[in-house]
């Protein structure tokens, strides 16, 4: 199982691990289904959905952090354009905000 989501995103690889920005994803989806789907890449470490902090719902994108750099390069690369829950995702790699 992974975390609760954060309700302010400041630091996308706090962990050392290696991040990618996952966009246009559905907005009921859970951290856990989005952990299944990329674990099929690499090891996840961590899934952070974005949540509204007014309204509480999903902003629709989230990070997923990988153990290690190959697999945030396999997410990108087999993952981007795919088909989520009916939707084709945005998979690009995250920008460090340290």
């Amino acid at each position: 199982p992974f975390p609760s989501p954060n309700l302010l995103l400041l630091n996308m690889s706090r962990n050392g691990g290696f991040s990618v920005y996952v966009g246009n994803l559905p907005y009921r989806t859970t951290e856990n289904e989005v952990g299944d789907f990329f674990s099929q890449v690499g090891e996840v470490t961590n899934v952070r959905l974005v949540i509204d902090r007014e309204t509480g719902r999903a902003k629709g994108f989230g990070f997923v952090e990988f153990s290690n750099e190959e697999a945030a390069n396999n997410a990108v690369n087999q993952l981007n354009e795919q088909d989520f829950n009916g939707r084709n995702l945005r998979v690009n790699l995250a920008n460090n905000r340290n």
